[in-house]
């Protein structure tokens, strides 16, 4: 097959597939006459059935009409090739049956339409003509050796063109688009979003990172710098335990610190200085009298 004329029927199955739902794996009705033109010109009907119609699954189907008419040819290649087909009932009488055109016709049109989306492989002209005015039936036949497909008749066309208007215009005529019914959904519309915005901008907890951190209070001026040393190490701990305790939302408990009094430090030292002369008072009398500061009493009893 040529690339310019398999462009051309991939096209078509698109709009078949498109406008008239045409899936794989197709359906096509095959007649008696296209059977036995491909047995005489030993043509691959299966195969080139698939090329035409650019699809790997495809299901050929014969009704009982068009095997009655082979069984006249008495061709057995012929009949043995009819009955490898799917059977496709057509619910007329074996002892009476119809014309295999007016056969493949009844099963097709149903209600003026394509209802079972059948394709039709057919080398009946007659048929062929009724069938084009049938939308969306891809009809197929054989030219000398080689298999044609028509291009989309003027049904088909109409039909195509009449549902693109639809689906263009379609948005303008719902209820949803024109008057108050426009409104009130547009309304319900914005209340809900103003509802998620506001759940959404509520208030959150706090950021762990910018808690602002405790601050100490200034370091009293009678700590020595030994106890100053002491105190800077200290701090760093602190802060990091009230950073945790910010974290957690709790109440923050204050601690109680020691103070430093003066005056009882400097009482404590006027103290310690007083007994300090009398016993430096004392000693030096002792030494005066000529009786040494560790003597008892009792020895100076025996003594005397």
């Amino acid at each position: 097959m040529r690339q310019k004329r398999a462009k051309a029927y991939k096209k078509q199955m698109l709009v078949y597939s498109h406008a008239f739902k045409f899936r794989e794996p197709y359906q096509i009705l095959i007649d008696n006459e296209i059977i036995l033109d491909t047995c005489q010109t030993s043509f691959d009907l299966i195969k080139g059935l698939k090329k035409t119609l650019n699809a790997e699954k495809i299901k050929p189907m014969i009704t009982q009409c068009c095997i009655q008419a082979l069984y006249e040819a008495a061709d057995q290649t012929v009949i043995d090739k009819a009955k490898s087909f799917e059977r496709r009932r057509c619910n007329h009488s074996i002892k009476a049956p119809e014309s295999p055109k007016d056969c493949i016709l009844s099963v097709v049109n149903v209600d003026n339409k394509n209802k079972h989306r059948y394709v039709v492989c057919s080398q009946n002209v007659e048929l062929r003509r009724k069938l084009r005015k049938i939308p969306g039936v891809p009809i197929i036949h054989m030219n000398r050796s080689v298999m044609v497909m028509e291009p989309l008749s003027d049904a088909s066309n109409r039909f195509n063109v009449q549902q693109e208007e639809k689906k263009l215009t379609s948005g303008l005529n719902d209820s949803k688009n024109a008057g108050l019914n426009f409104q009130s959904d547009h309304n319900n519309i914005d209340d809900k979003e103003n509802i998620l915005k506001r759940k959404r901008n509520g208030r959150k907890g706090p950021n762990p990172l910018s808690v602002k951190k405790k601050q100490k209070k200034a370091i009293s001026n009678d700590i020595t710098t030994e106890n100053k040393d002491k105190v800077i190490e200290t701090i760093p701990k602190e802060s990091e335990s009230s950073t945790n305790e910010n974290t957690t939302d709790e109440p923050v408990k204050k601690k109680r610190k020691r103070k430093h009094h003066k005056k009882r430090n400097n009482i404590a030292d006027t103290e310690a200085k007083s007994i300090n002369t009398v016993l430096s008072n004392s000693t030096t009398l002792d030494d005066e009298n000529g009786v040494s500061p560790n003597v008892t009493e009792n020895d100076k009893k025996e003594k005397s």
